[in-house]
């Protein structure tokens, strides 16, 4: 069979590439952009190494000056508060190692599979599930997707192909073009899934290479977004939305309950009236995961199930996300009650 694998070519590189170069990846330089108070307390060096920062200044332009507990910078800034080692917390919080398989194929559930598809992010969220996994020689675009064609060809129950990472959008489009290329030869697979944040940190991401691409693939196009906080879009990110829904995507959000950031009824009506004016439909509002380094982020069940009943008495049910929680092991994430 024909992999397909023959990279579409493309010019220059693209501006987005640049402005990634560009990112803040030092916690001083990030509090002097904003003004904040340089002894703000951060992680340590070293593990800062495990997990280091780094911070488009297209995302930081939309933080508050002087403001430490702006909701955006929060995501972003190591606080020293991940050094605490909280019982219950591990490494991999959703079980994700004991299901990889070659060619950074998860297969979890049922008629989906799920591609590691690189380690890179255009934003390092400090609450990432993530965080810990061993990135390594897992990733499928590193052996230019033939270990992951072949595992997915083992299995032609897999009617979706989910891209993961890190953050599929941190590939260049001649390898993303090229899988999706891959993906069109094969008549069983109906639907590509993308998740990302790069169009939300990095909107620039968004131009004619993607967009051409994804236009011209006979696949069903899925990009989940993942937005936490209204402040998050502006008009930047709004043209992005409507460029991928242009190109014939689908765009649905999920977004993670983090304390102190979004964990009031009023940030969660914003956000969703927000994704919906520019296209986007809320699909998943997750619990947090208990990865090690996240506890601070944590909020109780209880608060996650008041904070659904304040949205369900505020707007329409096509605005009101499913409150989830993935549990190692499980067929499916499982719908928490409210």
């Amino acid at each position: 069979m024909d992999d397909g694998l023959a990279p579409t070519e493309f010019s220059a590189r693209p501006a987005w590439q640049t402005a990634l170069a560009q990112a803040i990846t030092r916690p001083a330089d990030l509090l002097t952009a904003l003004g904040i108070d340089p002894a703000l307390p951060a992680l340590d060096t070293e593990r800062l190494r495990d997990f280091p920062i780094r911070v488009p200044h297209s995302f930081i332009a939309r933080m508050r000056r002087g403001d430490a507990q702006d909701p955006l910078f929060r995501q972003v800034w190591p606080s020293n508060q991940e050094a605490e080692d909280v019982p219950g917390f591990t490494a991999d919080a959703v079980g994700d190692l004991h299901k990889l398989k070659t060619g950074g194929v998860i297969h979890k559930y049922h008629g989906r599979a799920l591609v590691i598809a690189t380690g890179a992010c255009a934003v390092n969220c400090r609450y990432c599930f993530r965080r810990h996994f061993p990135y390594g020689d897992t990733m499928a675009a590193r052996g230019q997707w033939r270990e992951t064609l072949v595992a997915l060809d083992a299995d032609p129950s897999i009617e979706e192909v989910i891209l993961s990472g890190g953050d599929p959008l941190a590939l260049t489009d001649d390898k993303l073009a090229a899988f999706a290329e891959a993906l069109e030869s094969r008549p069983w697979i109906r639907r590509l899934r993308l998740h990302t944040r790069v169009p939300v940190v990095l909107p620039a991401r968004v131009d004619a290479r993607l967009t051409a691409w994804l236009r011209a693939s006979r696949l069903q196009k899925v990009v989940v977004l993942h937005i936490n906080h209204a402040n998050e879009i502006d008009d930047a990110v709004a043209t992005a939305c409507r460029d991928l829904r242009d190109a014939g995507v689908t765009l649905l959000n999920q977004a993670v309950l983090l304390r102190g950031i979004n964990d009031a009824t009023e940030d969660q009506v914003k956000l969703s009236e927000r994704l919906f004016s520019v296209g986007i439909l809320p699909y998943y509002l997750h619990v947090l995961d208990r990865v090690s380094g996240a506890a601070h982020f944590d909020v109780s069940d209880k608060h996650a199930q008041s904070i659904m009943q304040g949205l369900a008495a505020r707007l329409p049910g096509y605005l009101v996300p499913r409150l989830v929680r993935e549990i190692a092991g499980e067929p499916a994430k499982t719908l928490l009650p409210w």
